[in-house]
This record gives structure tokens, C-alpha cells and sequence, in this order.
């Protein structure tokens, strides 16, 4: 009696469980689907930022204009990841994936000799590095929340991290976060910001005549770079924090339905 028992309460465990995977893959669900909308309609505006300035940087006739945090300073000791991952757990491999492609940044640029220093948007990702790197955090208070981030918002953290760069606490930066493909398939995105890379040439091949019109700035480049280029980063990082997010919902989603399915087995296996 005591084993059937056992085996009841068993059972009612996993069907519990169950109930609540599969709640929590519907709520994953919608979630995505809210936030694929947002992603779709940043998507093209960030990639068209990214081509309005690297025609400034191919047809500028003075290349002097160029601030430092768009080609770089002459030194490039220390360079600055900014990481993004998931405020909440129970989303499979999402996180380990991006915090692992954080490490091996860090260790072929320390490898070169440079010094690296970590910033991080979302909880998990910085409960991870600052367990093995606290001597390599900066603790920049972001102030936002991914699922509802506000261009406004992130205009304010771009405003720091140039900042910082004006104060030569840093040399360059790369921010790293995942980039929604599909519910199953997140591509780790290692983009640089600082100083700025061009669109590569594959890119500006795919790109259409109409595409390839030359942009008339009024006023001059040289007036216009330092607004455009921290509305650039702004740009880039809503974007990036955007495809992070639905990326975050669309591995949440997977592995509540794999975790419901596999309830669903052991259910079977027990009755």
C-alpha cells in the first residue's frame, strides 16, 4: 500500500509540474509574439543607422572630423563587453550560451595583452561574471527592464558608457546578446560599437542601387557626428536588447514545451 501510495503522490507531483511548464510556455508564447513585433520593426531602422554612417566614414573628404569614439584613439589597452542576458532562469541553454561567448572574448583579448572590463544587462549574466570576475565589473546602474525598454531609456545608458569613454576608462567595446532566428535558433551576435566598424563589403553588395543613393547631410558631417554617432550606439543597443528579449522568450518557450513533454513521458512510464 505504501508503494502505490508513493507512486500516486509520484504521479500527482509530475502532473502538477506539468501544469505549471505548460503555463508557463503559453505566457512564453504570447511574450514572443509581442516581442518579435518590436523586433521587426527595429531590425531595418538599426541596419539602416549602420549604412547612413559608414557613408560618412567612405565619402568623408576629411577624415580629421572623426572623433575618436568613431575611428578609435591610437591606443587600444582596454576594451569594455557589454553582456546581455535574461533577468529570469528557465529558458535552457540561453544564458550559458552568451555568457561563454563573453568568456571567450575576454580571453583572445587578454590573450593580446589587453585588459578587459565587463558590463552587464540582466541579473543572470551578472550573477555569473561577477561570481569569476567581480575584479572586472563595472556596476553601471541601467535603470530599465528588457521586457519593457524605452528608446528614451537607453538613450540615458549610452550616455554613460561615452561617458566613460570620453574619461578613457575604456578603448573599445563590444556588446554581445543573442539574436532571435527562430523559437529554437538564437545566433550570439559579438558586434562592436566603439570605436565604429563599416557595413562589410558582402553587406553593401546585397544591398540594392536604390539602396546605394549617396546621403546629402545638412549640415556637414563634421557638424552632424557627434549627435548621429551616440544615436547610432543608442540605436544598436535598443536593437540588440530587443532580439535579446525575444530570443529570451522564444528559448523559454522551448524548454517549457520540452519540460511539458517530458512530464507527459514519465507520467506515461508511471501509470
Amino acid at each position: 500500500m505504501a508503494n502505490l501510495k508513493d507512486l500516486r503522490n509520484r504521479i500527482s507531483s509530475v502532473k502538477s509540474t506539468q501544469k505549471i511548464t505548460s503555463a508557463m510556455k503559453m505566457v512564453a508564447a504570447a511574450k514572443l509574439r509581442r516581442a518579435q513585433e518590436r523586433v521587426e520593426s527595429a531590425r531595418p531602422y538599426a541596419e539602416k543607422m549602420q549604412r547612413i554612417i559608414s557613408s560618412i566614414a567612405d565619402n568623408v573628404t576629411s577624415p580629421e572630423i572623426f572623433p575618436p569614439i568613431l575611428m578609435g584613439r591610437e591606443k587600444d589597452n582596454t576594451h569594455l563587453i557589454i553582456v546581455a542576458s535574461s533577468d529570469r532562469g528557465l529558458c535552457g541553454g540561453f544564458n550559458t550560451n552568451i555568457i561563454k561567448a563573453a568568456k571567450e572574448l575576454m580571453n583572445n583579448l587578454e590573450n593580446k595583452g589587453k585588459k578587459v572590463k565587463f558590463l552587464c544587462v540582466g541579473k543572470k549574466g551578472k550573477e555569473q561574471i561577477t561570481r569569476f570576475y567581480k575584479d572586472k565589473m563595472i556596476n553601471v546602474e541601467t535603470g530599465f527592464s528588457q521586457a519593457k525598454i524605452d528608446f528614451s531609456e537607453i538613450s540615458d545608458f549610452t550616455k554613460k558608457i561615452t561617458e566613460m569613454f570620453d574619461k578613457e576608462e575604456f578603448d573599445s567595446c563590444t556588446f554581445i546578446y543573442a539574436k532571435f532566428r527562430s523559437a529554437i535558433q538564437q545566433n550570439i551576435i559579438k558586434q562592436k560599437l566603439i570605436p565604429f566598424t563599416k557595413v562589410d563589403s558582402q553587406e553593401k553588395e546585397s544591398v540594392t542601387d536604390k539602396e546605394k543613393e549617396v546621403y546629402d547631410f545638412e549640415p556637414q558631417e563634421g557638424e552632424i557626428l557627434p549627435s548621429l554617432i551616440p544615436a547610432n550606439i543608442t540605436t544598436q543597443i535598443f536593437h540588440g536588447l530587443l532580439e535579446n528579449y525575444a530570443s529570451e522568450q522564444g528559448a523559454r518557450m522551448t524548454a517549457m514545451d520540452s519540460a511539458t513533454r517530458n512530464a507527459s513521458d514519465m507520467i506515461d512510464d508511471l501509470t
